[in-house]
């Protein structure tokens, strides 16, 4: 069927597992840019790490609404494709590739213009604002390509072809890691010369997803990528895709916020170790992703085509992968937290505030692997509000529970147990919302 996978008949537990490995694999690199640069700037000091942690939250809230388009084309393309209907598909192709370039191209602009003023809220030294405000300059640039690469992502997963992603932004985190090291130090351009790196990086992962559908695969036989927008195709993108993207925007503002905290409680060294531990936490968060949105995309096509047996087994197979996954990730951050932030930060006062982060984060991992499992489940049937609903409520809980618990004998390691400790919550709630919703949701596969 022009270049699909068809998910809907075959051995469950394989299908899930060959399309989660290459969208897992692909999460992990979208979330190693970053670290990378981290790693690298970690060289040059605590300092320097701080004003890439800080951009990094706020690209975090801004890129956070391509999810837009990347759940939209997911869910839409991969229902329509349930639906054997190609002529929907493709327009639901090309309705998420205008809007997605539109949206980053508009936030690109703003967020280059007012960088001095969000970057102030942090309260940092003048030397690492300065800094800031040229990486996060830099970075803004490259917001449509990152925009567009998402959305041809969603449109790969929805149609079954997660190793292409994979080969692609293996490439472009291939060419970061060359061009980090040779801006970084031997170019000796700093954090501007890893900006630098990052945006040449995003925009050939672009060019190549670019090249893929128009010279190669022709994927759904072909597609525009810019239309006038029509309001039934439009309308539905945003009501499949905006509760996921105004979920990680507001994860992302809880984090701009809790990174105040943690500066004004530990200073540079509490807004590094939030930032930089949240990236590590992240590597397991986004790449036990993979399975979610695999099991997502799964769910959508045979959701569409009424198979009920199998959208339950997917997510039984799916819940036990995941559960493997934070069972490794709760060992090693437990007793091996230090050795990995000190990879990415090696001043001794940094790791050591990192191995604690990571330690209190361990214990909240199996409840955020059940998390995103649901989550998958929820999406790929078209129900995007009870995550965004779950996260949203739970997240901001983390506010006024940091203020509160690092306000005690705890101080900064409080802000900690409240990230774990709402994690768990999340992890509770999203299960039982499932088993709330589970038999409504048999029932209208059923009846398709």
């Amino acid at each position: 069927m022009q270049g699909i996978r068809d998910l809907t008949t075959g051995p469950i537990n394989r299908q899930l597992f060959n399309l989660a490995i290459p969208i897992m694999g692909t999460s992990f690199i979208q979330m190693a840019y970053n670290l990378i640069d981290m790693a690298w700037i970690g060289r040059l000091g605590s300092e320097s790490v701080a004003a890439v942690g800080a951009v990094g939250i706020l690209v975090w809230m801004t890129t956070s609404l391509a999810l837009l388009n990347k759940v939209g084309a997911e869910v839409s393309v991969g229902q329509s494709i349930g639906a054997r209907n190609m002529d929907d598909a493709r327009l639901f192709a090309s309705h998420n590739l205008t809007i997605c370039l539109l949206l980053s191209a508009g936030l690109g602009a703003l967020m280059c213009l007012f960088a001095p003023y969000v970057i102030g809220f942090y309260e940092l030294d003048p030397a690492i604002s300065t800094e800031a405000v040229r990486f996060l300059r830099i970075l803004t640039l490259g917001f449509p390509f990152v925009f567009l690469s998402y959305t041809f992502t969603g449109i790969h997963n929805a149609a079954g072809r997660s190793r292409i992603t994979f080969f692609v932004n293996g490439v472009g985190l291939a060419l970061n890691i060359a061009l980090d090291p040779l801006f970084i130090f031997t170019f000796g351009w700093g954090t501007t010369g890893a900006a630098i790196a990052t945006c040449i990086s995003q925009g050939a992962v672009c060019l190549l997803f670019v090249y893929h559908l128009k010279r190669k695969s022709r994927l759904l036989g072909g597609f525009p990528f810019l239309v006038r927008l029509k309001g039934r195709h439009t309308k539905r993108i945003f009501r499949l895709g905006l509760p996921a993207a105004m979920l990680n925007v507001l994860f992302a503002l809880i984090n701009f916020c809790m990174g105040r905290i943690a500066s004004q409680r530990g200073g540079h060294i509490g807004l590094m170790t939030l930032t930089a531990g949240g990236q590590i936490e992240a590597l397991a968060w986004n790449t036990s992703q993979g399975f979610s949105t695999a099991l997502s995309a799964f769910t959508a096509q045979n959701y569409a085509s009424g198979r009920a047996d199998r959208v339950m087994g997917a997510y039984r197979a799916t819940l036990w992968m995941t559960s493997v996954f934070g069972i490794f990730c709760t060992l090693l951050f437990m007793f091996y937290g230090r050795e990995i932030f000190s990879i990415i930060v090696p001043e001794r006062e940094a790791y050591i505030s990192g191995g604690i982060f990571l330690r209190i984060d361990a214990y909240s991992m199996l409840f955020m692997m059940l998390e995103i499992t649901t989550q998958g489940f929820f999406y790929g049937s078209g129900r995007t509000i009870p995550p965004a609903v779950i996260s949203i409520g739970f997240n901001l809980l983390r506010i006024p529970l940091s203020i509160i618990l690092s306000a005690t004998s705890l101080g900064l390691t409080g802000i900690w147990w409240a990230i774990s400790l709402t994690s768990t919550a999340k992890g509770i709630a999203a299960f039982i919302w499932f088993r709330f919703l589970r038999k409504k949701i048999l029932r209208q596969v059923k009846d398709i």
